[in-house]
């Protein structure tokens, strides 16, 4: 007779489902762990299991905050565990893409936790397995979970990296339509008149889909016409081509309250979007009876309240372990903060060598930056199969420079796969409306916030558990002068901090060091010198998180005016902001809280939004113009010299020489073609005419009216700017030669008294097309002579600073570098051609 044997497996899991609710309890049980447990858990997270357990089991909402590779994975799966076996699944995890996905489902195998990826796996909804899936798949408007119906219950829900799901769910909220899509050329219809009144040149460069080009709808012509652009919209939302796509699965979240959307016009696509998501509509999320929201990098916890409707006032702290010292060893170099002088190429050779022995991985923010990297890198990813491929290589084997683009979050590179880790600049925004609010709320407290949480999602690519080291660099004057924004270190994590710390202390022995100090100097890291070791863990061994949460009170309150009149209640939304802008200090923050207040004042007063705009627009000349416009401020020609203009202006600007280097270096940074938004490149065009002593104004952005940019040069000396940084023709075309001509005759009409003036157009060409009538002044800055002017400014700016801005000596580098209006205009701009 066939012996009978007992699956005495199977028989502890159905012991363990049935009774234990202790994660603790449970993951000593579970049978089929691999030995890389050793049967333990770490310190940390006991802790965390332990307060969880104690004194949050029951709540809806939970933070949890642990140093990235201190294991919350396994934290996460024990959570959900714990539910399933005490009846109050079905448990979903929840990650920011698919590749966190298969590292879920490996630490799950591992442990022996059963995981499906299949929302319609009976083994999910039975409570049998958790289902590990990415955020895009249940917050959309097509989701299996159901759009304002519940058509699956969820019971417990683990939010993982939960500032990047944040990033992705409200771009959910958002409707993207690509130029491809005949919606485009409809919708672009519909709002002729209204781009046109804010700017005849955007309108014409948006049908000549001029790269770059950005415009904000204004909010009363939106709402004059959303009845309009919905018929549009509806007729089109079961349209599954690809380049339909955003609309198709998003129409549904965004329908019901199309009237408080934002629009934006850009060369690439339309954009729709919401401040706020109105996260309720998938209710299997919103009404969730148990969340737990899991990060590494948020200081700020304002997101999870605003994007995800969690009641500020029911959470009073997170759940972290005791000590904050579980991070990975780091050790973190900035360069130019060192000595100013090393340049980009340097560094560029130098880890050109170094990863001839170790693998060194470069962040850039953008395709373009990357093709800087060309000469040196090994391999430079730009699909998301070669980033899998790539990031299991670098695991095994010695691949050399890696260069990855925009990739801050949501990989896993520990050990020997990156020795070295360098973040080239600041990592770049996504969204059209994002690059809109970088410029509207420049130097604001939220995108000084967002770009530093950025920079740390990044620095922690690098180092993936406690045991784990790594040298981070950090290079680029546009992300070292951010390190140097007042607050910026209060937006890091406390154990960021510390190691920022550590990093400046040792800078501090490295004042003007060399590349070979520098190099000297990583190697006690990198050759695991005792002595280093010893000092990193003694700064952050006595290290604490903040378990106490952080809300930014003005954000929240912007939420409720938002949700006030998502209500219909637009009087109390205009009430709830009126309050928070008069207590605002940052005139660009007060100007657009002004705009948004005239938006929901629009709906009951057309009078009173129209004076709000015209209120605003004074402050912050980056919102759309009111409907009659504004009147243009002169500028003010005087006889101070140029000398004494750029030493006023860099002395009330900058503390110090160093700073001022970062500071000129950042803008100069900027004066690319094809890299930055025309916004962007206008700024740093009216940036450069102040520090060369000039007064700089953009007329066309601050009064719709005039040129790009003007730049005053003396009392009787005038530029009158177009900048075409994005065009990528080999010839002018008419419409951009009779924009300068526009340009130059509005300067006469406004400034007849003022005879040396020189138009210029900054181009990557200087031969006009043939339909063109240029006017004989009419200079040109081409692509060669926008680098020899570029090249000229990082010596002309080191050398202001050696001299510590005496004036003789200033006087006598404007002459050499050629910076003077008429020296200018010969050395850095050429004939047109035809």
């Amino acid at each position: 007779m066939k012996q009978f044997m007992l699956d005495f497996n199977q028989l502890l899991n159905d012991t363990l489902q049935s009774s234990v609710t202790n994660p603790l309890e449970i993951f000593d049980l579970l049978p089929e762990k691999k030995e890389k447990y050793e049967g333990l858990l770490r310190h940390a997270q006991i802790e965390v299991l332990q307060n969880w357990y104690a004194n949050h089991y029951d709540e809806k909402n939970t933070i949890i905050k642990m140093n990235t590779g201190s294991g919350k994975t396994v934290i996460g799966l024990l959570i959900l565990q714990a539910y399933l076996n005490d009846g109050k699944g079905p448990a979903v995890y929840i990650v920011p893409d698919n590749y966190l996905i298969e590292q879920i489902v490996r630490e799950a195998n591992d442990l022996g936790i059963k995981v499906t990826k299949d929302p319609r796996d009976i083994d999910f909804e039975t409570g049998e397995a958790i289902l590990v899936i990415t955020i895009h798949r249940i917050l959309n408007g097509r989701s299996t979970f159901g759009v304002n119906e519940i058509l699956k219950d969820i019971g417990c829900i683990i939010v993982d990296d939960a500032h990047a799901c944040m990033k992705i769910a409200k771009s959910q909220f958002a409707i993207s339509i690509p130029r491809k899509n005949p919606l485009y050329e409809n919708l672009l219809h519909v709002f002729n008149d209204s781009i046109k009144h804010q700017s005849e040149s955007k309108l014409l460069e948006l049908y000549d889909g001029d790269k770059g080009t950005q415009q904000l709808i204004p909010f009363w012509e939106w709402q004059n016409k959303v009845s309009e652009v919905r018929k549009l919209l509806h007729a089109q939302r079961n349209n599954e081509e690809k380049y339909n796509s955003s609309l198709f699965y998003n129409w549904a979240l965004l329908k019901d309250n199309l009237e408080l959307a934002d629009c934006i016009f850009s060369s690439d696509e339309i954009v729709i979007n919401l401040d706020f998501i109105p996260v309720e509509v998938i209710p299997s999320f919103n009404d969730c009876s148990r969340r737990i929201f899991m990060s590494a990098t948020i200081e700020d916890d304002t997101v999870l309240v605003s994007h995800f409707n969690i009641d500020s006032n029911e959470i009073e702290e997170s759940i972290t372990p005791e000590k904050a010292n579980d991070i990975g060893e780091r050790l973190i170099v900035i360069p130019q903060e060192i000595n100013p002088k090393i340049s980009d190429d340097e560094l560029k050779n130098y880890f050109k060598q170094l990863s001839q022995t170790k693998n060194i991985v470069i962040l850039v923010p953008s395709e373009y930056r990357s093709s800087y990297w060309n000469d040196v890198a090994n391999i430079i990813v730009k699909t998301q199969d070669d980033l899998i491929a790539t990031t299991k290589r670098l695991k095994t084997t010695h691949l050399g420079l890696v260069v990855l683009i925009n990739r801050y979050d949501g990989i896993d590179l520990p050990k020997n796969a990156c020795q070295i880790l360098v973040l080239d600049g600041l990592p770049d925004v996504r969204s059209e409306f994002e690059k809109f609010e970088e410029i509207a709320l420049r130097d604001s407290k939220e995108i000084l916030t967002d770009k530093i949480q950025r920079i740390e999602q990044g620095m922690g690519r690098g180092v993936r558990s406690k045991e784990d080291y790594c040298v981070v660099f950090l290079m680029g004057n546009s992300l070292v002068k951010t390190l140097y924004a007042p607050n910026a270190k209060n937006a890091f994590t406390e154990a960021t901090k510390k190691q920022l710390e550590l990093s400046r202390n040792i800078n501090k022995q490295l004042v003007n060091g060399t590349l070979e100090e520098i190099d000297a100097t990583i190697n006690y890291c990198l050759l695991r010198d005792p002595n280093w070791i010893k000092l990193h863990n003694a700064t952050i061994l006595k290290v604490k998180y903040k378990s106490e949460v952080t809300f930014n009170d003005n954000i929240l309150i912007q939420k409720r005016a938002f949700d006030a009149a998502k209500s219909r209640n637009y009087e109390g939304a205009v009430n709830t902001l009126q309050p928070l802008i008069n207590s605002s200090m940052n005139n660009k923050s007060k100007g657009y809280l002004k705009y948004k207040l005239a938006k929901y004042n629009n709906f009951y007063n057309n009078i009173a939004a129209q004076e709000n705009v015209i209120s605003a627009k004074k402050i912050n000349n980056h919102i759309p113009y009111p409907i009659d416009g504004i009147i243009y401020t002169k500028l003010q020609f005087n006889n101070i010299s140029q000398v004494e203009k750029i030493v006023r202006f860099n002395t009330s600007r900058y503390a110090d020489s160093n700073e001022y280097i970062l500071g000129f270096k950042a803008i100069v940074d900027k004066l690319h073609f094809n890299d930055y938004s025309s916004n962007i490149f206008e700024q740093a065009i009216k940036d450069l005419g102040e520090h060369l002593g000039f007064i700089s104004q953009r007329p066309e952005n601050e009064f719709n009216k005039g040129p790009d940019n003007l730049w005053a040069t003396g009392e009787n000396s005038a530029i009158v700017i177009e900048c075409k940084n994005e065009a990528f023709t080999d010839k002018i075309s008419k419409t951009y030669c009779n924009q300068l001509g526009g340009s130059l005759t509005w300067f006469e009409n406004q400034y007849p008294l003022i005879s040396n003036v020189t138009p210029v157009m900054i181009h990557p060409y200087n031969k006009f097309e043939y339909a063109a009538s240029p006017h004989p002044s009419f200079r040109i800055i081409t692509r060669e002579k926008l680098e020899e002017l570029r090249t000229n400014l990082y010596q002309f700016l080191i050398q202001v600073a050696s001299c510590n801005y005496d004036m003789s000596t200033v006087a006598g580098l404007l002459k050499r570098f050629e910076l003077e209006h008429d020296l200018f205009i010969n050395k850095y701009t050429v004939q047109y051609t035809q």
